[in-house]
Order: C-alpha cells, then sequence, then structure tokens
C-alpha cells in the first residue's frame, strides 16, 4: 500500500499545488499611445513674407551710382 500511495501522493501534490500557488494570472493592461497632433504655428507665414519684402525693398531701391 505505500509503495503505491506514496509516489501517488507525490503525483497529486505536484500537478494540484502549481495551480494552486501560481498566485493567478498576471493581466497587462495595453494603453494605447495618445495621440499627438502638431498644431501649425500661426507665425509660419511671417517670415517668408518678411524676407520676400526685403527683397523687393532691395530690388526696387537698388544701387544708383552715377
Amino acid at each position: 500500500m505505500k509503495k503505491f500511495a506514496a509516489p501517488l501522493l507525490a503525483l497529486s501534490l505536484a500537478l494540484t499545488s502549481t495551480a494552486a500557488l501560481a498566485g493567478g494570472p498576471v493581466v497587462v493592461v495595453d494603453e494605447g499611445q495618445p495621440a499627438v497632433t502638431a498644431e501649425t504655428p500661426r507665425s509660419g507665414w511671417i517670415v517668408p513674407v518678411v524676407v520676400g519684402l526685403v527683397v523687393l525693398c532691395a530690388v526696387a531701391c537698388g544701387n544708383d551710382d552715377n
């Protein structure tokens, strides 16, 4: 009886203790990345206009050396 009961008890403890002592499932909730949208800069048109005015002034004023 002891030769049959000891391995059976060891096998039943090995199979049930891993599930009983595992601590339960670990659920990892993957939060989505926040949507980052870049706003268009309000002053995006100022620099080209100022550069264009400077170039236009340089062409219009010219060099009046006689």
